[in-house]
């Protein structure tokens, strides 16, 4: 039986709004960047393989999840994914980090050898230990102001993202529009205040999937340099370079969505089980 588009999922002290596009298969999940809600990944998932399951929520305080009461870090926030994913009966999973859901990414794969098959991470880095971008586009990152106006998030998307924006700014505020709340301006925070106290740094050559790095040479955010850092210290990393920007994943996704399906595989059933709260879940195999 198939799930309603959207939940309001009440898990682990937090109120998470989770859509889940049911299919066969190993199911995606989907960290966004900061700030962003679901929909902006709209672009992305409609290019995947559309028998590909796909699980895509809003952090606290973004689109129609609620604010957290307190401040949260990212092992906590995994811990909470996995209780998402619980109650959807979801068992074994791939999952893909952009930007700042990168991190959120890491973190789930460290925290779930067991349960996390594949890790992909996108224009993403290793959080408080990391090559910065360009300062004066970092300052534009501290304010949620590019969500909330998609005419000014449009005047800065060239400058801010790079790649493909640089040639048609007009994608980004479109982009943007798809959210249906902008989310709050203490959950923004929270976002970052996890993102400036975790580092994964250390922790990386302990993590043992397969790992995809997709980067763009012209990411004035997350410079090239990072993806490198990722490629010497994951085991089990490839990374795709590309020649775009920050947000590529969602503005040019017709060109990277086939890069992420290849390297997952065909969604197919397969012969693990996943035995956590619903126990008996195909999975597909490593």
């Amino acid at each position: 039986m198939e799930l309603p588009e959207d939940l309001l999922i009440a898990t682990g002290g937090q109120r998470i709004r989770v859509r889940y596009r049911p299919g066969m298969g190993v199911p995606l999940v989907l960290c966004n960047g900061i700030g962003a809600s679901l929909e902006v990944l709209d672009p992305f998932v409609e290019a995947l393989d559309p028998e590909r399951p796909v699980v895509r929520f809003d952090a606290p305080g973004t689109g129609e999840s609620p604010t957290s009461m307190l401040p949260y870090g990212f092992p906590y926030l995994a811990w909470v994914l996995g209780r998402v994913l619980d109650e959807l009966g979801v068992g074994v999973v791939d999952i893909l980090g952009l930007s700042w859901g990168g991190a959120l990414a890491q973190q789930f794969a460290f925290q779930n050898p067991m349960r996390c098959r594949r890790l992909i991470l996108v224009s993403t880095g290793t959080g408080a230990i990391m090559v910065p971008g360009d300062p004066r586009v970092l300052r534009k990152m501290v304010t949620p102001k590019r969500f909330r106006d998609p005419e000014y998030a449009a005047q800065v998307a060239g400058e801010l993202y790079g790649g493909s924006v640089r040639e048609d700014s007009a994608d980004i505020g479109e982009t943007f529009s798809r959210q249906m709340h902008a989310g709050s301006k203490m959950g923004y925070l929270h976002q970052l205040m996890a993102g400036s106290v975790w580092t994964s740094i250390f922790a990386l050559p302990v993590i043992r999937q397969k790992t995809l790095l997709v980067f763009g040479e012209d990411d004035p955010i997350v410079p090239m340099v990072n993806g490198r850092i990722f490629e010497t210290l994951l085991p089990r990393a490839t990374l795709h370079r590309h020649d775009g920007g920050h947000v590529d994943l969602v503005t040019r996704a017709d060109k990277l969505a086939p890069v992420i399906d290849e390297f997952l595989g065909t969604p197919h059933l397969g012969r693990r089980q996943w035995r956590g709260r619903k126990a008996g879940l195909l999975t597909a195999r490593d």
